[in-house]
């Protein structure tokens, strides 16, 4: 799946109050990187017929993006590893062998529920669109 075309992208909806705890507690590297990973699963959301909505919430003190045809996303970074912010869905799904699978060459990983992705590099908007779009959509399978 390709990555939405800035004319085909929706301006990013303003941030939920729940969340702007979050996304003020980090540095501002990662609030900017969060921010533009947000803006990805939105978009990508968007991009699906029969997605819906996408509710946005805390999960663990993190963002967490749900719709009812997957499985959420959330957004994560330790002060322990600060390069590194984290794309991560629910262990028990088979996602993160299926993104090593493909994208093994492009993502490191982190056990079966993370992508870790370094905060100073540019985005792989393709490759990760693709990976959104499939927990997105994973209840359809």
């Amino acid at each position: 799946m390709q990555p939405p075309t800035p004319a085909e992208a929706k301006p990013a909806a303003p941030l939920p109050q729940e969340l702007r705890s979050a996304f003020d507690a980090v540095p501002d590297d990662v609030r900017r990187r969060w921010i533009e990973l947000r803006e990805l699963v939105l978009e990508t959301a968007a991009h699906f017929d029969g997605v819906g909505a996408v509710s946005e919430s805390l999960k663990w003190g993190e963002p967490s993006f749900a719709v009812r045809s997957g499985t959420p996303v959330r957004l994560g970074w330790k002060p322990s590893s600060p390069g590194i912010v984290r794309l991560l869905v629910h262990c028990q799904t088979d996602l993160v062998t299926r993104w090593r699978e493909r994208y093994g060459d492009v993502f490191a990983f982190e056990g079966t529920r993370a992508i870790a992705i370094p905060l100073h590099q540019p985005l792989p908007r393709e490759e990760l669109t693709h990976c959104i779009a499939m927990a997105l959509t994973y209840k359809r399978r």
